[in-house]
């Protein structure tokens, strides 16, 4: 065993610009961070530079330093669409061949006679639709009739909105594992919760209970693997459910990026051993999907400041991994997520080399091998990046 923890942040839907194939999801020319940069005033991140993350892409405000602490790699994935659970998957070593399917015209009838047979009430909506628009449109019509909304979006998903007060939040939740175990023959990625308040007077909001039911990985990922070896992995955010709970040996619910950071934090300072897997979901959620390029550069802003604390409270044995899940460039034509690279950074201590360029990584599973060999456990997978910091580049501490 090389290290005792490990850190595995990722950043929702930041995006280093278009994969190859990125045409064929309708995405060319899109490059989330490097748009975001160029399109706010003051785009400074010290320490996303000092890691590295200026040698990856040219932008203003994030150069290319002489010394950096840590070292980067550009990832392509490989697996077949540009969402949330295939890039995770494929990030723990389970790649997806078959895509999941999309719904850009509302669920046919078959897909609805389920949802009948689960809640014995029509639906309201069966669109394609922004969430927040959708419970405007349709929410005092729930009120009045008590029929959830169900919609659907670019991806593969059955959301199911629902006013607290009127479902409440457990039996919305009830209702959509019941829909999970039905939609897994039409490969839809994920149920989701979609709980909102308010009034028509007023408007309704979409609170924090929001809660994901995906389907299971197509196969065993290296989650499954540490746990066979005594290795705790504690899922922040919203990974645990992009896994169904596959492979994870606590899981702690965030509301927002702080929030996910505040519980990084309490985890470096109480696990001696573990594998700590973080999502950040604000610059999917709150701004790359609603297209908000300030608040993406703020958020990237306070990632920033952030780790300028985190980096000092690791410990000589831990590893630190920073990438992300596919892109989501706020200044694209569409709301969706977009086909891009990810970045990979890499920090340690004083055993693995900083300033190593690990070059362009076919498949976003050569984080799984890593953490693996960070942890001395055999997987069979893309080459892990270790062997190339202990051996070479330049220490920097």
């Amino acid at each position: 065993m090389k290290f005792s923890r490990v850190v595995l942040i990722v950043l929702d839907g930041v995006g280093i610009g278009a994969l190859p194939d990125a045409a064929d999801y309708g995405d060319a020319g899109t490059n989330t961070l490097q748009h975001v940069a160029a399109a706010v005033d003051s785009f400074e991140l010290p320490m996303f530079s000092r890691l590295g993350l200026g040698h990856l892409l040219d932008m203003e405000g994030v150069p290319a330093v002489e010394h950096p602490i840590g070292s980067w790699a550009k990832l392509r994935e490989v697996s077949v669409g540009k969402d949330s659970i295939t890039g995770h998957w494929e990030l723990l070593g389970a790649r997806q061949v078959e895509p999941f399917r999309t719904f850009p015209e509302g669920f046919p009838a078959e897909v609805i006679a389920e949802w009948r047979s689960v809640t014995g009430q029509d639906p309201l909506g069966n669109v394609a639709a922004s969430g927040t628009e959708i419970i405007q449109q349709l929410g005092a019509e729930h009120l009045r009739t008590a029929r959830p909304i169900v919609y659907t979006s670019a991806d593969s998903v059955f959301q199911v909105a629902a006013h607290e007060d009127v479902v409440p939040v457990e039996d919305l939740y009830a209702i959509c594992r019941r829909m999970r175990q039905r939609l897994d023959r039409w490969r839809i990625g994920r149920v989701i919760a979609r709980p909102f308040t308010g009034s028509a007077e007023d408007g309704f909001v979409r609170t924090s209970r929001r809660h994901d039911f995906s389907m299971q990985p197509p196969s065993r990922t290296a989650l499954d693997v540490l746990l066979d070896n005594g290795v705790a992995v504690h899922g922040v955010g919203k990974v645990g459910n992009l896994f169904a709970g596959q492979g994870f040996s606590h899981q702690w619910s965030t509301v927002n990026n702080r929030d996910g950071m505040h519980r990084i934090d309490q985890l470096v300072r109480q696990l001696e051993r573990g594998l700590i897997f973080a999502n950040l979901i604000d610059f999917d959620m709150l701004w790359g999907h609603r297209r908000d390029v300030e608040g993406f550069a703020n958020g990237m802003r306070q990632v920033d400041r952030w780790l300028e604390r985190l980096l000092p409270a690791l410990r000589r044995d831990d590893l630190l991994l920073i990438t992300a899940d596919h892109g989501c460039d706020p200044t694209a034509s569409g709301t969706d997520h977009t086909r891009e690279y990810v970045p990979l950074l890499v920090f340690g201590g004083q055993s693995i080399a900083a300033g190593v360029d690990l070059g362009e990584k076919a498949g976003l599973g050569v984080v799984a091998s890593t953490i693996t060999d960070a942890f001395g456990v055999n997987w069979q997978g893309e080459g892990s990046l270790l062997p190339s910091l202990l051996e070479k580049g330049e220490t920097a501490r």
